[in-house]
């Protein structure tokens, strides 16, 4: 069984996620992501496998969805542990025109729990004329 703290520490984290994405603010999002990480976008035609640091000089490069006044909308599906060291969360953001569908997956070590992995796809939100 996992303790009730880990799944309220998983949900903080997430709250700094959403933050950070919103807010394309890294230095939030360094507090999330594991040094190690890894990002892959599944879109075809635009697959990525970066590492953090790649991925961080992508959202430093972003006008953040704050700034353009975009309407915060995110969501956590769900939250599985694998032990008391790892968990899976199905979670979706709008942002850019975009509805994102995040599976992360989480470890916990002497630091607390960090995202390790990040793949994800999207939907278009194109506003049509």
């Amino acid at each position: 069984m996992v303790d009730k703290d880990a799944f309220v520490d998983v949900v903080e984290l997430m709250d700094g996620y959403f933050d950070g994405l919103y807010h394309a603010d890294t230095k939030r999002l360094d507090k999330v992501f594991h040094p190690d990480l890894r990002y892959v976008n599944m879109i075809e035609g635009d697959y990525m496998n970066k590492s953090r640091d790649e991925y961080f000089a992508m959202v430093d490069k972003r006008t953040p969805p704050a700034q353009k006044g975009e309407q915060r909308q995110d969501r956590i599906f769900s939250i599985e542990f694998g032990g008391s060291k790892m968990a899976f969360v199905r979670a979706s953001m709008t942002m850019m025109d975009r509805e994102y569908l995040d599976f992360l997956t989480l470890t916990c070590d002497q630091h607390g729990w960090r995202i390790m992995a990040k793949i994800f796809t999207y939907i278009s939100k194109t506003k049509e004329a």
